[in-house]
């Protein structure tokens, strides 16, 4: 058997033939440098979250509304505003980790929670909930989402091959899945008029309904998946050189699979089940930033945790801003953004290598 010697997780921080190589310092700073540009991005989007909506504010009064519990502007900014922006960073982030481990662990540059199934047997195990048993909020919804995700996870693995899975059968078993399950929620709502009542608007992915108790309850969830996810760079760029490999180097591929799964599970359970499924932020940001960093885990990871924030809450400012007095759903928005981007890099055939 012949091993190349090329290795899959390189920098690419310069393509072969377009000029000469800046060196890995060089290469280290601007990728750190461009850490702390997406860290001031995500800054000012979340100042943009709190101040845009029915009524605008200016960054004085979203600084008095913050801090100065005398101000008109302090009860709109903490019961409103402050959690619906903590929720979309926090959703945000685990969506962006979600996504980029699942492209790492299917090989697949254009995998997502979404498009694998794992957001849809979340949403299925909601829903189940709410109709049949009247759950309600988040600390009843998530661990049934939790549960559904885990299922789903397993059950596209295992249709896509088990152990001997390829990127194209878990996309397979991952489309037939979602359609699936998303049938079967659509049924469920349609029959059951007091569930779609209930559940209209977190079918469709929202964070209009983020209150503090809300990102009280999932910070645990997602504070817990949010280490884990970082800490697997290391063993899953040696899991890119193949199992025989990553053994050499010391690392456990299948208890590398298995705690990736496991992240994933916690980050798109708790997500979901906060907000519905928001499709798409999976995505496209770790394949955009893919083409910046290359497939280093160890840089990837760090900047789709604060780009991916960014384009969930971004998205969010857009959708109150095209539709005053009312606003278009944050999971509107994301899938009209994401559906075309798709699209394109499918029909090109020239994704960044994973």
């Amino acid at each position: 058997m012949s091993v190349s010697t090329s290795c899959p997780f390189r920098d690419r921080g310069v393509e072969p033939g377009s000029g000469p190589d800046p060196g890995p310092a060089r290469r280290t700073a601007l990728r750190a440098g461009g850490l702390l540009a997406a860290a001031l991005l995500l800054l000012a989007v979340l100042v943009l979250s709190i101040a845009v909506g029915a009524r605008s504010m200016t960054p004085a009064q979203v600084w008095h509304g913050l801090l100065d519990a005398r101000s008109p502007d302090y009860a709109v900014v903490h019961r409103m505003r402050l959690p619906r922006t903590l929720l979309g960073l926090l959703v945000g982030c685990a969506l962006g980790l979600s996504g980029a481990l699942m492209q790492a662990l299917t090989r697949n540059p254009l995998a997502d929670p979404g498009l694998l199934g794992i957001n849809a047997g979340a949403s299925a195990a909601v829903v189940t909930a709410t109709s049949l048993f009247g759950v309600a909020g988040f600390s009843g919804y998530v661990w049934f989402a939790l549960v559904g995700a885990a299922v789903v996870a397993t059950a596209v693995h295992a249709l896509g091959g088990g152990r001997r899975a390829t990127p194209a059968r878990l996309a397979l078993a991952g489309a037939a899945l979602s359609a699936t399950l998303s049938s079967y929620v659509s049924a469920v709502m349609l029959t059951d008029p007091a569930a779609l009542d209930r559940m209209r608007f977190w079918t469709v992915g929202s964070l209009a309904d983020a209150r503090p108790a809300t990102v009280l309850d999932v910070l645990p969830f997602i504070g817990v998946g949010v280490p884990a996810a970082l800490l697997l760079a290391r063993p899953l760029n040696a899991l890119a050189l193949g199992d025989d490999a990553a053994r050499a180097l010391g690392t456990r591929p299948e208890a590398v699979r298995g705690a990736a799964v496991a992240a994933v599970t916690l980050l798109c359970g708790a997500a979901t089940a906060a907000c519905g499924p928001i499709v798409f932020v999976g995505l496209m940001v770790p394949h955009l930033v893919r083409a910046l960093t290359g497939p280093d885990l160890r840089w990837l990871l760090p900047y789709c945790a604060l780009l991916s924030p960014a384009l969930l809450l971004g998205a969010d400012v857009v959708g109150r801003i095209v539709a005053r007095p009312g606003e278009l759903l944050v999971g509107v928005v994301t899938a009209v953004l994401g559906g075309p981007f798709f699209l394109y890099f499918a029909r090109r055939g020239k994704v960044a290598r994973v």
